[in-house]
C-alpha cells in the first residue's frame, strides 16, 4: 500500500481539526467497533464508521462546523475567487446551502445523473457560463462521486478547481491523486487520524482498541482481508 502523506497544517487548521473531531464524537457521527467490524457494501470490513448526515440535527455543532469551513475556504481559496457553491446529491446539499449562506454566494446542487424528464437537468439552480464553482459534500472516501459531480459542472459550463468536505477519510492516497488528476484540490476539516487521536485523548477506547484502529488506518485493505480470513 502507498504511504499516507499527512498534510502540514497551520495552527488554525490543527485547531479546526480538533474541534471537528470532537463534534463528530459528541454527535455520534463517528463510531468505533474494532471487535465487531462494520461491513460495507463493497465487502470491506472496517472498525470505523461515519455518518455526517447526523450533523444536520445538531444546530450548534453544525453552525460551528460551517464557520470553520467558511474560514478554511476563504484562507485556502480566496475571498473573491468563487461565484457559486454546488452541493452533491444528496448528503452535500444542506452543507452547501449553509456554506453558500456563510459566503454570500448562490447555491446549486448536482444530481448523480440527469433527472430524466422536463429539462433533463443534472444541475439545479442557475449556473452562469464560466462561473467558478466550489463543490461541497459531507465527506470524501475514495473520491469517485466527486469526479462525477465535477464533470457534470464542467459539462454545464462551470469552472471548478476545488472541493470542500467536512471529513476526508485520509487513508486512501488515491482519493487526492484522482482528484488532482482532474485539477481539483480537496479541502477538509478533519480525517480519521484526527478523530482517532481525539477519541484516544478522551479515553473513548478500551485496552488495545486504539492499536486496532491504528492498524486499520495504516493499512485498511490488509486489515480488512485479515479480519475476513479470521471469520472463515
Amino acid at each position: 500500500m502507498a504511504d499516507i502523506v499527512h498534510p502540514i497544517r497551520t495552527p488554525s487548521e490543527a485547531d479546526a481539526a480538533e474541534i471537528t473531531a470532537r463534534i463528530l464524537l459528541e454527535t455520534e457521527a463517528v463510531l468505533f467497533r474494532p471487535d465487531d467490524p462494520f461491513t460495507f457494501t463493497s465487502g470491506r470490513l472496517s472498525p470505523v464508521y461515519i455518518d455526517c448526515r447526523r450533523l444536520i440535527s445538531f444546530p450548534r455543532a453544525r453552525r460551528r462546523l460551517m464557520d470553520l469551513g467558511a474560514d478554511l475556504i476563504e484562507r485556502k481559496i480566496g475571498f473573491e475567487a468563487l461565484d457559486a457553491i454546488a452541493g452533491g446529491e444528496t448528503a452535500g446539499i444542506p452543507f452547501a446551502a449553509w456554506i453558500a449562506d456563510r459566503l454570500s454566494l448562490p447555491m446549486l446542487y448536482v444530481r448523480k445523473q440527469p433527472k430524466g424528464f422536463g429539462r433533463n437537468a443534472q444541475i439545479e439552480g442557475q449556473l452562469s457560463d464560466g462561473a467558478r464553482v466550489l463543490l461541497v459534500e459531507d465527506l470524501a472516501s475514495e473520491g469517485t462521486s466527486k469526479l462525477n459531480f465535477v464533470r457534470a459542472i464542467r459539462q454545464a459550463g462551470g469552472a471548478i478547481g476545488h472541493a470542500f468536505v467536512i471529513f476526508n477519510y485520509g487513508i486512501f492516497p488515491h482519493t487526492e491523486t484522482s482528484l488532482q488528476a482532474e485539477g481539483i484540490a480537496l479541502h477538509a476539516l478533519a480525517t480519521w487520524w484526527d478523530v482517532a487521536a481525539m477519541a484516544e485523548s478522551l479515553g473513548r477506547f478500551g485496552p488495545g482498541q486504539y492499536e486496532a484502529i491504528e492498524g486499520f488506518l495504516k493499512d485498511p485493505e490488509g486489515w480488512s482481508a485479515a479480519r475476513a480470513a479470521a471469520r472463515r
